[in-house]
């Protein structure tokens, strides 16, 4: 097997891959800041692309490789003296270094990323040394023209031990003329001394407005009420909300907020066929997502307690039922208890493979215990 005979582990199902997405939303910021250093003839050799999943960090690191593999190495000294430096990372999409990107031929990129397990049965769960080998050979040839060269680390956080120091070395020591983007979303499992040697890009959580516009780009079709809805769940992610779109999480958070109104009499039939919505292999990803659902319930439900119900709602009748089950600061600590022990029982029920349909009724009995 190869890693073509699995998902690609950088790529968001039913959304288009970073490298095919032009344009990005919500992090001009971001976009400012690299510019500016690209612009001022103070480029860093590596730059470390950070915040949370979704918001658009591969898209950016993407842009850049294509903005850097097509601008010129000299900047001025012709006749009509020095060109105007450029205004945005926007790329000619018919330039050969775009259309050979979106071939996935561009010989001056590199991708780093996950690949297959020692048995080559499936894909890594980090990405190991043998990856960051065929980088370092990749380093060791010169570009065809001398020209520059982008390594995109999609995600750097993913480093095994033995992969994460033999980047290290590389980021020590670059060659000239590459630029190293690091994707990460937990940075502070990245080494401290690779932190140190980059720079970093901060990326922030999209407002409903600019969601929609990213939402509108990757050709999902959404109501402005759905919209508002996945800001509330997705928390401003693009790739959070997608997931929600895909696996209709908004159907099912709905199906929560119904089942939860029956509190403190449980509607033990619409729980269990809630419950068993999730078993089996193929749905083990509407299983993931029913936990992530009933997490944001909660937290969403002790915050209620302290602020108000939460607006705007994500599901009908949501911000009347938080209103009854968290009217004060007594109610949103207990809530808040239950949240976080919950959240133990979530991840430890995973751990051991605990069957979905019982974990799921297990903690929808103890929210009903609770009020």
């Amino acid at each position: 097997m190869s890693t073509t005979d699995f998902p690609d582990p950088t790529a968001v199902e039913g959304a288009p891959h970073p490298r095919q997405t032009a344009r990005l939303y919500g992090q001009a910021h971001a976009e400012q800041a690299f510019l500016e250093a690209f612009t001022s003839g103070r480029l860093h050799h590596a730059w470390m692309l950070t915040g949370p999943r979704g918001v658009g960090k591969a898209t950016l690191a993407w842009r850049i490789a294509r903005f850097l593999l097509t601008q010129p190495l000299e900047e001025g000294g012709g006749l009509f003296g020095a060109p105007e430096p450029p205004r945005s990372l926007d790329a000619d999409p018919e330039h050969p270094v775009c259309r050979r990107i979106l071939a996935e031929a561009e010989p001056r990129i590199f991708h780093l990323k996950r690949g297959l397990n020692s048995t080559k049965s499936a894909l890594s769960e980090d990405i190991r040394v043998e990856e960051v080998r065929k980088l370092t050979s990749f380093l060791h040839l010169s570009a065809a023209d001398g020209g520059r060269r982008v390594v995109v680390i999609d995600a750097a956080d993913e480093l095994a031990t033995a992969g994460a120091n033999a980047l290290l070395k590389l980021l020590e020591e670059p060659p000239p003329l590459v630029t190293f983007l690091l994707v990460t979303h937990q940075p502070a499992r990245l080494l401290p001394t690779i932190r140190s040697r980059c720079r970093e890009l901060r990326l922030t959580t999209l407002p409903p407005e600019e969601l929609a516009l990213a939402l509108s780009a990757a050709e999902a079709e959404v109501s402005a009420e759905q919209t508002l809805a996945l800001s509330a769940l997705a928390g401003g992610s693009v790739g959070e909300a997608l997931r929600l779109i895909n696996l209709d999480g908004l159907e099912s958070y709905a199906a929560l907020v119904t089942l939860f109104g029956s509190l403190p009499r449980l509607e033990r039939t619409r729980a269990w066929a809630l419950a068993e919505s999730v078993t089996g292999r193929a749905n083990e990803p509407r299983f993931d997502l029913m936990l992530r659902l009933i997490d944001l319930f909660l937290s969403r439900l002790a915050r209620a307690g302290l602020t108000g119900p939460p607006m705007p709602e994500a599901a009908p009748g949501e911000a009347k039922l938080m209103a009854r089950l968290s009217p004060d600061g007594a109610a949103a600590l207990k809530w808040a208890g239950l949240h976080q022990d919950l959240g133990a029982r979530a991840r430890h029920g995973k751990a051991v493979n605990l069957d979905p349909a019982a974990l799921v009724m297990d903690m929808v009995l103890a929210i009903n215990a609770a009020p």
